[in-house]
């Protein structure tokens, strides 16, 4: 067990109520940070794993800076990663800054859409973004929108690379259900 991530992500938790709540929904939210010991790997820089949990600490500081985490659970709803992908552009090296920019793009009738980039604190350089579809359950984005901001807010337009982000997930999920349907039907 990481106790380490556990503390940093109630830290993030805590630091997020304290601070002031923005009224912006699409605001974008930074967390600094460094690569310390423990998320590097063999090669000296910060292992691909750890981007992702620092992710984690982004969507929470976001969430709740924006109130849409206490709205969720206000609603009965939870907040859930369904897809995410990474791109990597360049290492995050051992004892490196970095900051970690975290926004909303878009939503749907079921999820949020996220953006999280990775920034070296040295020179501003792009290092890793990433896309997250965070699932909403037992609520939608709009209803969750409409609690927080009340009153009817549309989403804005979804990019062009989300999209195809998008149709890819949806395609990938179909062709895994069709597999798993042929193996039921062969057992």
């Amino acid at each position: 067990m990481d106790v380490s991530y556990f503390f940093r992500g109630l830290y993030v938790y805590a630091r997020g109520h304290l601070r002031s709540p923005t009224s912006n929904i699409l605001q974008e939210q930074t967390l600094g940070g460094r690569v310390l010991a423990t998320d590097v790997d063999f090669f000296g820089h910060m292992n691909n794993g750890r981007y992702l949990r620092q992710c984690d600490l982004g969507r929470i500081d976001v969430n709740t800076r924006n109130g849409i985490l206490k709205t969720a659970q206000a609603l009965g709803a939870n907040l859930v990663v369904g897809a995410s992908t990474i791109r990597y552009r360049r290492s995050l090296k051992f004892l490196e800054p970095y900051k970690l920019r975290t926004r909303f793009i878009a939503w749907d009738d079921k999820a949020f859409y996220l953006e999280q980039r990775f920034l070296s604190a040295r020179d501003g350089f792009v290092c890793a973004v990433m896309l997250c579809q965070q699932n909403v359950s037992r609520s939608t984005p709009d209803k969750i929108m409409q609690h927080l901001c009340k009153r009817k807010v549309e989403s804005p337009d979804f990019p062009e690379e989300l999209q195809h982000w998008i149709k890819y997930n949806t395609a990938n999920s179909k062709k895994l259900k069709a597999e798993q349907e042929m193996e039921e039907k062969l057992d």
